[in-house]
């Protein structure tokens, strides 16, 4: 279907197009060249971290960090079950068990004070999300993490430049993840990095990432690995959309302040928004609804051309975990918020005529 108002759009200008021809153009190193250490580099310093390693998924990246903690077997990770699915997955792809714990309604993030209701002799990790730009209560968690010696893993895929204050999420917990898939802040198409301060875990994570081959100049392979690694194309792609990301994510949430402005006032609407000294970063721009009305509003909307999506249905629902031994659990605030979201259209070029044809949509729907 053709979208009058798809779900994201790529931001993309002619400087994206000459970074990956002039890899191309070179006509060597497609896969291990240069542009990989810059683009490693450059974040780390944006996220203000010492260690950055790319690869070629975010899922990649959480399934490494799985390897170089040496998580396994009879090990519980607490992971939020109100996510995309890789979350939920990271502890299965080691043997270890996902536990899935509440959110809170603020943020939508993992609820600190369920966290404490899960931990057991066997958990090892936590992994919250920072969910659709928004950081989550991560500083009650990392306190929570210090406090039971547990080691605290940011899932940051929708969140490259949220903050809180002048902390940069990623930098909260001991490692962290972010995503640079298609619909994300800055993209590489597909791609993701962890970040980090543990020079032992991202020497690991640099090992994994290459059929398990060492680094330096001799030839060995000591570990099991994979080809996870990020072409120099799309690191030549990630250098160039880096260079924008803070005229992307302002020109995201001018967009957001405007929907919220006009949109706060129609029906029953809850529009997404940040506690005090929180930057959020639009990565996704998330509406609450009656249960009642949601499905009937997005069927609306699709009419209208308007493309929508509810991120995110309850992960511990999904088949995948009944064989994991998930059956009879209940959220209850993850299972009424699923119910509730939309997801609307949001990305940085958006026209006013765009942002209008939402507004006056969703106030149609409503009137009707």
């Amino acid at each position: 279907m053709t979208w009058k108002i798809p779900l994201f759009k790529i931001y993309w200008d002619e400087e994206d197009i000459e970074a990956v021809e002039n890899v191309i153009r070179s006509g060597m190193y497609w896969s291990v060249g240069r542009e990989i250490e810059e683009l490693e580099k450059s974040i780390a310093e944006y996220i203000n971290t010492k260690y950055c390693v790319t690869l070629n998924a975010g899922g990649s990246a959480l399934h490494a960090l799985m390897l170089a903690y040496n998580f396994k077997t009879g090990d519980e990770i607490i992971v939020p079950s109100f996510t995309f699915i890789t979350t939920a997955y990271a502890p299965i792809y080691v043997g270890a068990k996902p536990i899935f714990a509440d959110i809170e309604e603020e943020t939508l993030g993992l609820d600190p004070k369920d966290i404490g209701e899960k931990i057991t002799e066997k958990t090892k990790a936590i992994i919250p999300i920072h969910c659709g730009g928004l950081p989550c209560k991560i500083r009650e968690l990392k306190e929570i993490a210090e406090d039971h010696n547990l080691i605290l893993i940011e899932d940051a895929a929708e969140a490259f430049g949220a903050k809180i204050k002048d902390k940069c999420v990623g930098t909260f917990g001991d490692s962290a993840i972010f995503s640079f898939s298609q619909n994300k802040i800055i993209t590489t198409g597909e791609g993701g990095c962890v970040v980090t301060d543990n020079e032992k875990v991202y020497n690991k994570i640099k090992i994994i990432l290459s059929y398990g081959r060492t680094t330096d100049s001799t030839l060995d392979y000591t570990d099991i690995g994979y080809s996870w690694r990020l072409s120099t194309l799309l690191a030549a792609l990630g250098l160039s959309q880096l260079k924008k990301v803070d005229k992307l994510i302002e020109r995201r949430r001018k967009n957001a302040e405007y929907l919220n402005q006009r949109l706060k006032n129609i029906g029953k609407i809850q529009v997404p928004g940040a506690p005090r000294d929180y930057f959020h970063v639009y990565q996704m721009y998330t509406i609450r609804v009656e249960e009642k009305v949601r499905n009937s509003l997005a069927e609306f909307l699709s009419e209208k051309g308007i493309n929508t999506k509810v991120y995110f249905d309850p992960a511990h629902k999904f088949s995948i975990f009944r064989k994991h031994k998930n059956l009879g659990i209940h959220l209850a605030k993850t299972e009424k918020i699923s119910s509730q979201v939309l997801t609307l259209p949001m990305y940085p070029h958006m026209t006013k005529n765009e942002l209008n044809y939402i507004v006056d949509s969703v106030r149609e729907f409503y009137e009707r």
